[in-house]
């Protein structure tokens, strides 16, 4: 039986790129591959072995261990960087966009650290820098464009964490990572919360949203309906916030707080308690939710979005928050932090910016303490050497 015509399939393949052959690198190629209208062009990794066996799932695909050159002697229309680094990543991307190619942004971490200066080289080069699709703060994303085209005012952006340990370390998580097929160190950065406090910190600076004051609190919930009665939404200040529930089902779900968009009649509340969108206790409030975030699968999205000009979620000039590095436990003079996220020293608290302290992106090479450090203390830039 013929397949029916996709009005979204482009008329040429799109070409992609694709840089870090990990675990979710693996699942992009093979994504790309099994999506009409697209071509896996190339695949890059430091280890040589394992970007060959990766752009194996893609019979025709080149690899290598230079993006510079692929992208040289292979043009390609979309890059993606799927890599776990921060300025290796930031450089990859230059580079592709120096080459005509969009950029989409399968590392939360690079989107952080180098946000604006991302979307000075996209906007110099009159290119596309998106987040992906597929995880949490790009299906937030689109979430948030839909609501906004229903009527909705976002109050709320949120996470759910099904697990949380902040005194997590790469040794303690060693046997779970391998189980999921992930190093111990990326298994810790989600583990510790480093890597969910990154995701919406990215939404954060891209829309203009805020962490409540001192921090997301992340209460503990059964169900993500609960979300409606846990936070105090009349102190946001008409600001959406972002923050997250622990341990609430659906697990790997985000959701969104809303309310109706004050122009729309009253009669609106009745169709949406028809529709039995769930509401606050005071009814002012309702809860959109999606039950999963898929990664890999919704990469071709973020591909296709790129390719007709449009970001999923677009890095802005300016953050108006950031990550920063709190001590796992006691720390004393001397300690060497070698890398700090998924490390057995700190972990991650998004926060609004403030100059004394440390991004934890800023933790990629090795960093010796000059001061003691207390348990859940922030790091702040006297505290290095």
């Amino acid at each position: 039986m013929a397949r029916p015509v996709s009005p979204l399939i482009p008329p040429a393949p799109i070409r992609v790129g694709l840089v870090g052959a990990g675990c979710m690198g693996r699942g992009i190629a093979f994504q790309i591959h099994h999506t009409p209208g697209m071509s896996l062009a190339w695949v890059a990794d430091l280890d040589e072995k394992v970007a060959r066996e990766v752009a194996g799932l893609a019979p025709g695909a080149a690899s290598g261990r230079s993006c510079e050159q692929l992208l040289t002697t292979s043009p390609v229309d979309v890059f993606v960087e799927a890599t776990n680094s921060i300025a290796p990543a930031f450089s990859y991307c230059r580079q592709a966009l120096e080459h005509g190619a969009h950029v989409v942004l399968m590392n939360a971490e690079v989107d952080l650290a180098f946000g604006p200066e991302l979307a000075a080289l996209a906007e110099k080069f009159d290119r596309v820098v998106t987040s992906d699709a597929g995880d949490q703060h790009g299906v937030l994303a689109s979430m948030i464009a839909e609501a906004d085209l229903m009527g909705f005012d976002i109050v709320q952006a949120g996470n759910i964490k099904g697990f949380l340990d902040v005194r997590a370390t790469p040794q303690s998580i060693a046997a779970e990572a391998a189980k999921r097929n992930l190093s111990a160190v990326q298994c810790c950065a989600y583990t510790d919360g480093t890597k969910l406090h990154i995701e919406m910190a990215v939404l954060a600076n891209a829309l203009g949203y805020l962490p409540p004051q001192g921090g997301m609190t992340g209460p503990r919930a059964t169900r993500v309906e609960e979300a409606l009665s846990l936070f105090e939404f009349d102190r946001y200040g008409g600001t959406p916030r972002i923050d997250y529930l622990l341990g609430a089902e659906p697990g790997g779900g985000v959701y969104l707080v809303v309310r109706p968009k004050p122009d729309l009649p009253s009669e609106q509340q009745r169709y949406l308690d028809y529709y039995k969108l769930p509401a606050s206790p005071c009814g002012r409030f309702r809860l959109l939710y999606r039950p999963c975030h898929l990664c890999h699968l919704e990469t071709p999205k973020a591909i296709l979005a790129a390719v007709s000009g449009q970001a999923i979620l677009a890095p802005m000039p300016e953050k108006i928050c950031d990550v920063y590095a709190y001590a796992k436990h006691d720390l004393p003079v001397g300690t060497t932090i070698s890398h700090a996220m998924g490390s057995a020293e700190v972990y991650g608290r998004v926060e609004p910016l403030d100059s004394s302290k440390v991004p934890i992106a800023s933790l990629e090479s090795a960093h010796e303490l000059c001061r003691a450090i207390a348990q859940d203390t922030p790091l702040t830039k006297e505290d290095l050497t």
